[in-house]
């Protein structure tokens, strides 16, 4: 698919950050956080009868960017050492580009790695710049908007808080209803010295290849009724499908030498289990991983009790795991250093799941309607499965991203394809 870029500008943030703002420190947690871009595109397809003109469309999303960064003020600065932003309003890169292909092109069979041109930089780049936005108009007068979010800035939550925002300041919404960012993260994570840690452990583009498989609701339910006898309560559709997911993984590589020392990594929320909560808008890197040590390693009825384990680790992430790791930040440092060596030397295998699920991920309305679809690109994470949420229905687009010869097996392997909706067997 060709993508030509016709324009590059920067947007500056309406209006001049105050000077006692200027430095924005990061927080521990967002130091450990990777050097990379959180990326999504936003799909919009317009009526011929109320198809606004591209210059209206882009002028647009500028005015709304530029009043939006006013409130995210850090996003238009430089982070600077893992230890801070220079908010000097500095701006952030728009791009716009010709795609020479119809929408409909990508949506109807959609490829992970051809997502990718429609971004402003690559997921994997390293995050001088707080964000980028890039508009990327079809042949058919559709539009992609193409956003990256530094991950040393904010996680997931924070990612769609912003695009909330500037959408409601893009649809006209009333100052009441438009949500404001607090910068709490570092007085809740004061930054450490984090020397010896590498924050892009994992990171490649060596090998990898990334695809898109959907589950639909009825084959979720499937596998939740499936797990319900060992864990003694319906599993969750993130559990079951991640508990599947990585089973099938296990058994179509069972035969290849390597580390037999295996971690399942899931990506938990903070906000809600500090006491007491806090508020959903506060911005920055607010999650942790909890870690699952599979017991089980085969895929027979035995390995069923691993949704069980799953649960189990991620209601450890409470509000007493939350104060021991504001109190004793250093040891969890020891021990995510101690895990990266033991990756590195190919002792562990770890794969991690991330689930967008729940997010209003479709509620984006600029003032033209809806999202008709929202991509996730190719990302260089090795055994990273990302979760989203179907546009209709309780089904789950599954963006998984392995090596090549694995990806191979599982694609490969009956019982996996089984559950994946055989007419969107994507990429």
């Amino acid at each position: 698919m060709e993508v030509e870029v016709i324009s590059k500008e920067i947007v500056k943030p309406s209006s001049p950050t105050p000077h006692h703002l200027r430095h924005y420190q990061l927080s521990f947690l967002d130091q450990l956080a990777p050097a990379v871009y959180n990326p999504l595109v936003l799909f919009y397809s317009f009526n011929k009868d109320s198809n606004p003109t591209i210059t209206e469309i882009s002028n647009h999303l500028k005015t709304s960017l530029s009043n939006v960064l006013t409130l995210f003020y850090p996003l238009a600065g430089r982070v600077r050492d893992n230890l801070f932003v220079d908010c000097s309003d500095d701006g952030i890169p728009y791009f716009e580009t010709r795609v020479k292909s119809r929408l409909t092109d990508v949506t109807t069979n959609p490829v992970p790695g051809e997502i990718n041109k429609f971004l402003p930089f690559q997921p994997d780049e390293v995050a001088e710049f707080g964000l980028g936005v890039q508009l990327n108009i079809f042949q058919c007068g559709g539009i992609g908007i193409g956003v990256c979010i530094s991950h040393k800035l904010g996680d997931a939550f924070s990612f769609f808080m912003f695009i909330k925002t500037w959408s409601a300041i893009a649809h006209g919404d009333q100052p009441d209803y438009i949500v404001r960012p607090e910068f709490v993260s570092a007085t809740l994570f004061p930054p450490k010295d984090t020397t010896g840690f590498d924050s892009r452990m994992g990171i490649t583009k060596k090998n990898i290849v990334s695809k898109r498989f959907v589950f639909d609701a009825s084959a979720i339910e499937t596998l939740r009724a499936k797990y319900e006898e060992k864990l003694g309560c319906r599993a969750s559709r993130v559990e079951a499908l991640s508990t599947f997911i990585w089973t099938r993984f296990v058994d179509s590589n069972k035969d290849e030498p390597g580390p037999k020392l295996y971690n399942m990594l899931h990506s938990v929320n903070l906000r809600p289990r500090f006491e007491p909560p806090l508020p959903e808008n506060s911005f920055g890197n607010i999650f942790r991983i909890a870690v699952t040590a599979p017991t089980y390693l085969s895929s027979g009825e035995e390995c069923y009790g691993l949704a069980r384990e799953v649960r189990e680790e991620i209601r450890k992430i409470d509000k007493e795991y939350v104060k021991k790791l504001q109190q004793y930040g250093d040891e969890h440092l020891d021990f995510m250093k101690k895990g990266g060596e033991k990756f590195m030397r190919d002792e562990l295998m770890t794969f991690s799941f991330t689930s967008l699920c729940r997010f209003p991920v479709y509620e984006a309305d600029f003032g033209w309607g809806k999202p008709m679809w929202i991509g996730s690109p190719a990302l260089t994470f090795k055994n990273l499965v990302v979760f989203m949420d179907t546009k209709i229905g309780d089904g789950i687009e599954a963006y998984i991203s392995l090596k090549e010869e694995h990806m191979a097996k599982l694609e490969g392997d009956q019982e996996f394809l089984t559950f994946v909706s055989p007419p969107l067997l994507l990429g």
